[in-house]
């Protein structure tokens, strides 16, 4: 059967099984739209976490970055593992035990304040938004790839199919679609792993090949990731196992993933769906584990593709060059440009430029990313003379290098370079776009309850009835989505890791404080609350859009901070506001302090309201 064949099988297959379950599983109450019931095993509760967190900027962009930047990836791997850690400690069994169905629902009661309510709902729409923005791009990569048509048409398809499955079914519907999603990404990610651990180092456990030898062709053995690092420094990039981020930059960027984690209202909103907190212990070691399968997987698929990519393609005639790199031009994900004319393929790091600020660029763009002439152009500036596909850009001549490859696209890349089975590449393929659709309908729901049932029910219409409740949170999702899509075709940045670092910064800048501070801190009061949130949720937002959309300069970055990892400092700027507002404003009332005292207690007092699923009112 042909590779197309084989992507339409396992493609149909898992959309049949996930629309399936979500018709099965339709919510019938707004207690089941918003927490499933409230009644999810641990186990199940557990797949659908790993399945939600991990999204497209885990599954198909994180090995990407580790492949392109070596040592310096591992700040997405440190800071998305750490700051897991840190939402099940501090954040999860507490807020399940307080009994809110959403993030904005506990700000608005702890701090005895709809203004609280409006502008933690607020701060929702703004992380929710960024982030699935990044999801939808990662479908437009993967449909794009596998139907061959552009990236804008393959985000709107991805659209569709999550608002038919995440509308319908609420969180009763998503949690057990994510289920079944886990299971092909979980398998999708570890089988290719394994067989190109296999051929590379005949090690049939991936992470044991990285730190084993290199055994493919007819040379010694050598350790996998001197290899490596030889292939990197001979063309002109740095050692792979080395880092070029400064260390401020990197802390940052860490951090800001880390606490920007624990405040992540669809993560936290899913620990709402268990019985009570025990369980949310549970699910949370389930979850964990789950998600120790993905990401220890990461780091090898990132080398793995690394070594595939540079031994395959360079100095190899573009006329013997392997198949699948036509396949990838065609859909824009790679390029490749004849700077001197010898139909050689030449890859080269930024050490071989000749130009002040060295570089390795293809050609001359402003944004990055490759453009081509129109359809109705003349063939003869449509296809180069060895069959290539033309740029219409003009080539960078301050260096010799001569390949483009999207960082995203090197997880999907990876069989194919490899030559694995039809079959493994289609698995892979269903992987990837589980990944993206697991996570944009977690995040589709947290933006449609924040808006019918924070914002409508509890500040604009509180005598709203459960179905209107319900018909307003879908057409939140419907409007939501069609903004998602807009910017999945228009991101932010190209690379969707990169997209989806500015939402965990804008949550570490505005829920963590306010989180953190609201469970521990029994007298900090709603004054210090709202002012946090908002100085640290525009202090993140404007640096990041000053620098995306507004011309900012890399030598302008404060103390050289990326605004990938401003949100550390957001968040720094929202613990002080509120700290210093708290001083000169009044206490929370006394009830309040007591609430506090209670949902920090392990277990319930004598006379106290035993541990039951969130109401929603």
């Amino acid at each position: 059967m042909s590779q197309d064949t084989w992507n339409f099988i396992f493609i149909g297959l898992s959309f049949a099984l996930y629309i399936g379950i979500a018709f099965k599983s339709r919510a019938a109450s707004t207690k089941e739209y918003y927490t499933a019931g409230g009644g999810v095993s641990p186990l199940a509760n557990g797949m659908a976490t790993a399945a939600d967190w991990m999204s497209a900027a885990t599954f198909i962009s994180m090995a990407g970055v580790v492949a392109s930047s070596g040592y310096d990836g591992s700040r997405f791997l440190m800071g998305w593992t750490g700051g897991f850690v840190l939402l099940t400690v501090l954040m999860v069994p507490f807020l399940r035990k307080f009994g809110k169905s959403t993030v904005p629902d506990f700000i608005g009661d702890r701090f005895y304040s709809k203004t609280a309510r409006f502008v933690a709902v607020l701060c929702a729409i703004f992380i929710c938004m960024t982030y699935i923005m990044g999801q939808m791009r990662g479908v437009g990569v993967v449909f794009s790839q596998l139907f061959g048509i552009g990236i804008p048409l393959g985000v709107i398809i991805g659209a569709s199919i999550v608002f038919f499955y995440a509308g319908l079914g609420g969180m009763k519907g998503i949690t057990y679609t994510q289920v079944a999603q886990y299971c092909v990404m979980a398998f999708a990610y570890t089988i290719p792993a394994v067989f190109i651990a296999i051929i590379l180092t005949n090690n049939f456990i991936p992470q044991l090949g990285l730190i084993g030898e290199y055994t493919q062709g007819t040379a010694p053995p050598v350790p996998f990731l001197e290899k490596l690092n030889n292939i990197n420094t001979s063309i002109g990039f740095s050692k792979y196992t080395d880092g070029s981020l400064s260390k401020i930059d990197m802390f940052c960027i860490t951090a800001a993933l880390m606490c920007g984690t624990a405040g992540l209202p669809h993560v936290i909103v899913r620990f709402f769906t268990v019985k009570d907190v025990k369980a949310v212990r549970k699910s949370a070691c389930w979850t964990l584990a789950f998600i120790a399968v993905i990401y220890l997987t990461a780091p090898t698929i990132g080398a793995f593709s690394r070594v595939n990519l540079i031994e395959k393609l360079n100095n190899t005639a573009y006329s013997e060059a392997p198949s699948w790199l036509a396949e990838y031009e065609t859909t824009g994900q790679m390029a490749w440009v004849d700077k001197n004319g010898d139909g050689i393929i030449n890859i080269h790091g930024a050490a071989a430029s000749t130009s002040e600020k060295k570089n390795n660029n293809v050609f001359v763009s402003d944004n990055g990313k490759p453009k081509y002439p129109p359809a109705d152009a003349d063939e003869s500036l449509k296809t180069g003379k060895h069959g290539e596909r033309l740029l219409a850009l003009k080539p960078d001549l301050t260096n010799p290098n001569e390949l483009y490859f999207g960082t995203d696209i090197m997880v999907m890349a990876n069989p194919s370079m490899a030559g694995l089975p039809k079959w493994v590449i289609a698995l892979l393929m269903a992987g990837c776009i589980a990944a993206a659709l697991s996570t944009a309908a977690g995040l589709l729901l947290v933006l449609s309850t924040s808006i019918s049932h924070d914002l409508m029910k509890n500040i604009i219409k509180p005598d709203l009835s459960d179905k209107e409740e319900v018909n307003y949170a879908r057409i939140a999702s419907f409007v939501a989505l069609g903004v998602a899509t807009y910017f999945g075709i228009n991101p932010p940045s190209a690379f969707i890791a990169k997209t989806v670092a500015f939402a965990f910064g804008l949550a570490a800048s505005s829920f963590f404080p306010t989180l953190l501070l609201g469970i521990f801190y029994k007298k900090m009061n709603k004054e210090g609350a709202i002012a946090g949130m908002v100085c640290g949720i525009l202090f993140t937002m404007g640096y990041i859009v000053y620098f995306q959309f507004l011309g900012g300069t890399p030598d302008q970055w404060f103390l050289g901070i990326s605004p990938e990892g401003i949100g550390f400092v957001g968040m720094l700027v929202n613990f002080a506001t509120a700290l210093v507002v708290r001083v000169f404003t009044p206490v929370p009332p006394e009830h309040i302090q007591h609430m506090v005292d209670r949902i920090r207690r392990p277990v319930s007092a004598p006379g106290e309201e035993d541990e039951s699923p969130p109401a929603v009112h």
